[in-house]
């Protein structure tokens, strides 16, 4: 498998590290700015990540490959946001992106450390602008028609849609892509293992964004045997969601 860090440079591949196999990880292989959406897809689920310490990165994206994950946001609400991506990166095995970015300045700050793609709350134009000069993958909050129109203006077809379930979840969804055909939509906030299956079935979902599988308290607690299980539960929830497609 090519290390997602250098793919853009080289579309060679080499072999997988032990214990990389599983939804998503053959997505990896060349991952660069126009696969990325591909390789959150074949996963299904984007784990995101508050973390407070980063010294519980490594750990962290040992037990996320471990239950079969190769994808992740790391948000920048806590100080330890770019260490801990920086330290997560160097894993070939897992796509790392910065989440809750806000300003240019932190798209910066995500790219130095080794973030391969953007996610923001909402659409923020200079936030937009910036990752697109960069070559780098943004996935911008929408939850009205007119910020996906706004996205789909700035040239994007893939936006956060936050949060979920107090927007309306998937009847929102529903509602919205019915005229916004080409969109696809990664909802996240609210999302769980209640309605994950839910969400997934529909066509214009490409993925769910989801905590509960790395929550704060299980991280705090180094509970990463429990981020494993919580891992692999959900991926084969959403095998079963797309009738074993992934």
């Amino acid at each position: 498998m090519t290390s997602v860090h250098h793919s853009e440079q080289s579309s060679g591949s080499s072999s997988a590290p032990e214990g990389a196999s599983g939804p998503g990880s053959a997505a990896l292989d060349g991952a660069g700015r126009h696969s990325v959406p591909s390789a959150i897809a074949a996963g299904r689920i984007l784990p995101v990540v508050v973390l407070e310490d980063a010294a519980s990165a490594e750990p962290l994206a040992a037990a996320l490959t471990a239950g079969g994950l190769h994808s992740v946001e790391v948000t920048f609400r806590t100080d330890a946001a770019a260490e801990a991506i920086k330290v997560m990166a160097q894993r070939p095995d897992l796509l790392v992106g910065a989440g809750t970015v806000l300003t240019p300045a932190q798209v910066d700050r995500a790219v130095e450390a080794g973030a391969r793609f953007v996610v923001s709350p909402g659409f923020g134009p200079a936030v937009v602008r910036h990752c697109q000069e960069l070559g780098v993958p943004v996935f911008p909050g929408a939850a009205t028609a007119t910020e996906i129109q706004m996205a789909l203006d700035a040239g994007l077809d893939t936006v956060k849609f936050f949060p979920a379930e107090q927007l309306g979840g998937l009847n929102m969804i529903k509602a919205l892509s019915a005229p916004f055909r080409s969109v696809r939509f990664i909802p996240t906030g609210g999302v769980n293992t209640a309605n994950l299956t839910d969400y997934l079935a529909h066509p214009s979902v490409l993925a769910v964004g989801g905590t509960w599988m790395v929550a704060p308290a299980l991280l705090a607690a180094g509970r990463f045997d429990e981020v494993t299980r919580l891992t692999a539960a959900a991926v084969a929830a959403a095998h079963t969601a797309t009738g074993g497609q992934q």
